[in-house]
């Protein structure tokens, strides 16, 4: 074989395996369950924010400030919606609703997307969300716990996963 021919060839299969090794189906999932909720409000079906959950809903919009985000994500009840909207105006993205009561089907949708997104919910949908991105069971989380984030690394439909603890202390 000619030296030009073999020169080519290695040029074009070089610079395949460089588009290869580029492609990545890594991609994060970030999960929280809601901030503070007012216990002693009249609505006790969608109870708004506390000054401290408000508070608390910006500090994670910070935490999060220097990722990268293609989603934000939250269930169709005022505390989910108003703790994920600093992060989603900060990353000018809208925020889309999911069932809480397909959790399943939902993290399907999470793998099957492959984005880097945001998912906010509850107590009891939180951290069994992220089991299931795992494929590992995990329970619910206790009432009284605000201050976890869950982020679930995805490589190749394989998670793995990484709880934080919030610094944010709110003093009232």
């Amino acid at each position: 074989m000619p030296k030009k021919l073999i020169t080519l060839l290695i040029l074009v299969f070089g610079f395949q395996s460089c588009q290869v090794a580029q492609k990545s189906d890594l991609f994060t999932i970030y999960l929280v369950r809601h901030s503070e909720k007012d216990l002693k409000s009249e609505n006790e079906a969608d109870p708004p924010l506390t000054k401290c959950g408000m508070k608390r809903s910006e500090s994670l919009s910070r935490f999060l400030e220097d990722v990268k985000l293609d989603a934000v994500y939250s269930t169709d009840y005022n505390r989910t919606i108003n703790t994920a909207k600093p992060t989603a105006n900060s990353k000018e993205l809208k925020i889309e609703k999911y069932n809480p009561r397909d959790l399943v089907g939902f993290s399907k949708l999470l793998i099957d997307a492959e984005k880097d997104v945001l998912v906010v919910g509850h107590s009891n949908t939180t951290g069994v969300l992220a089991g299931l991105l795992i494929g590992e069971e995990l329970g619910e989380i206790d009432l009284d716990i605000y201050d976890r984030i869950y982020q679930v690394v995805i490589n190749n439909k394989n998670g793995r996963l990484h709880v934080f603890h919030s610094p944010f202390e709110c003093k009232e």
